[in-house]
């Protein structure tokens, strides 16, 4: 899979996600296995923004492999578990990051 491939399955995720009691966040994604592996999700006026660009006013960046993203916003990784065993790295705000993942996983 591609980050353009990612990045369309996780516009088509948005739609169903309710992002109504969350009012800004911003997460630069950086996916270590794929060049340019780059881009970031927003949610700013209850609207989920997915975009193929660097984020530097964010409140964390996550990194993760292609395969170990996939499992997340699959609901086959947990967050937790997967920041525990070094398979996501996060530079930032990490309850920004735990309220991300929270997100993904609803749907």
């Amino acid at each position: 899979m591609t980050v353009q491939e990612l990045i369309e399955k996780l516009r088509k995720k948005a739609e169903d996600i309710d992002v109504s009691e969350t009012d800004f966040l911003a997460v630069q994604v950086n996916i270590k296995d794929a060049d340019p592996g780059v881009f970031y999700i927003e949610i700013k006026d209850r609207n989920i923004n997915i975009e193929p660009y660097e984020y530097n006013d964010r409140n964390c960046a996550v990194t993760m492999t292609m395969a170990n993203f996939n499992k997340l916003i699959d609901g086959k990784l947990d967050p937790v578990a997967a920041y525990t065993l070094g398979k996501l790295k996060v530079d930032g705000d990490i309850g920004k990051a735990l309220e991300f993942a929270k997100l993904v996983k609803k749907k």
